[in-house]
């Protein structure tokens, strides 16, 4: 089977696409799978690291004030299918399965102008731009939230409520084995996790400094791993080490967490955003953790779906607005959490957070994706 994959601009749907991608590859290693993004994307780093060819097509999104820059989103609208098209001409796809951002909109529209069997996945509760222009053209859309369909206008024989799709690895490792891999010394009592998302986050980066400069530097018994995200780690960089933060052998600062599986099992608290495929990971993965909602996405997803979570007992939850003046709240809580009689309580959420799993997620997208494949051979 030949399959194309695309899906850009952010982990939340990069991540998704490598997934579905991998899947394929371990249940049918003979598959060949190549990507399509842009040159712009996180793509372009997650994408080669997991071994696929990436191809590019130009392509960018509206903004939502009166700009010229809409001008050229127009014109790359029209023009890039025919991009796409000779891409997938040179490859000739079995299927071609996208997973939203603005890049799914001419390889799929192609893909499906063409007769090939098309599939998209969304992973948010309200499905994405690319996704609600795609949907009449497309023979599949893969649902994390069954609420995702009532966002969409095409035929609800089309929809098929699947969960997310994770990466290989995930809940394959005990927190032990995880710890001895990375090679984390056994003198440190607890492991915290925390990233700003693929391409960072101001407030976020803020308020996990305040903490580590407050509680993990005063406590050298917890190793505390955080990622920056792309555009936000120069600037946070500079602010850890006139912090002195870079004199402590319990903190790692990184751009961006390339082995999320490893390090999320060796971890015993999470701080993170509250994208749907991160939510899935923990779920898996059982994980405690607190949510930092993205404020500046649409409907303001990310803070309903920590919602949920939270009234559930099932992950801690603070707004960016909540989180100014050295986030204090934040730190109280990690400290609550970390101690001896925070135990229960991470304990509580790490059993109630593996209510939100769906762990066959990616063998219900496989076993379709090669329907489809058979429908359109016979």
């Amino acid at each position: 089977m030949r399959v194309l994959v695309t899906g850009g601009g952010t982990g939340g749907h990069v991540n998704p696409a490598l997934a579905i991608a991998n899947t394929i590859k371990l249940n049918d290693p003979t598959a060949v799978i190549e990507y399509v993004g842009t040159k712009k994307g996180i793509e372009n780093k997650l994408v080669p690291k997991a071994g696929y060819p990436l191809h590019y097509v130009e392509v960018q999104g509206f903004r939502r004030k009166l700009s010229p820059a809409n001008l050229k989103a127009a014109y790359l609208a029209v023009t890039s299918p025919i991009k796409a098209k000779t891409i997938i001409e040179e490859f000739k796809p079995d299927l071609v399965v996208g997973t939203g951002g603005y890049v799914s909109w001419p390889v799929v529209k192609a893909a499906a102008d063409m007769g090939i069997p098309t599939a998209l996945h969304e992973s948010n509760a309200i499905a994405g731009v690319a996704v609600k222009m795609l949907q009449k053209y497309v023979d599949r859309i893969y649902l994390n939230f069954e609420k995702t369909g009532e966002t969409l206008t095409c035929d609800p024989g089309k929809l098929m409520k699947v969960g997310n799709p994770v990466m290989n690895g995930f809940a394959s490792v005990s927190r032990e084995e995880a710890r001895a891999k990375l090679g984390i010394d056994e003198k440190y009592k607890h492991i915290i996790l925390s990233y700003a998302g693929s391409m960072g986050a101001e407030k976020v980066n803020d308020a996990v400094l305040c903490l580590m400069r407050e509680f993990t530097a005063k406590n050298p018994d917890v190793y505390h791993i955080h990622a920056t995200g792309a555009i936000e780690h120069e600037l946070c960089t500079s602010q850890f080490k006139e912090m002195g933060l870079d004199k402590c052998e319990n903190i790692e600062l990184c751009e961006y967490i390339y082995d999320m599986p490893l390090k999320m099992a060796a971890a015993d608290l999470i701080i993170c955003r509250a994208g749907a495929m991160t939510i899935s990971e923990l779920a898996i993965t059982g994980k405690a953790a607190i949510f930092i909602p993205s404020p500046n996405v649409a409907e303001n997803h990310q803070y309903k779906n920590a919602k949920v979570l939270a009234d559930a007992d099932a992950a801690g939850l603070f707004e960016e607005k909540e989180l100014t003046d050295g986030a204090r709240p934040l730190i109280e809580k990690v400290a609550s959490l970390l101690s001896k009689e925070g135990a229960e309580n991470r304990r509580i959420m790490s059993e109630n957070i593996k209510q939100f799993a769906v762990p066959d997620s990616n063998k219900l997208i496989y076993n379709d994706l090669c329907e489809l494949v058979k429908k359109n051979k016979k």
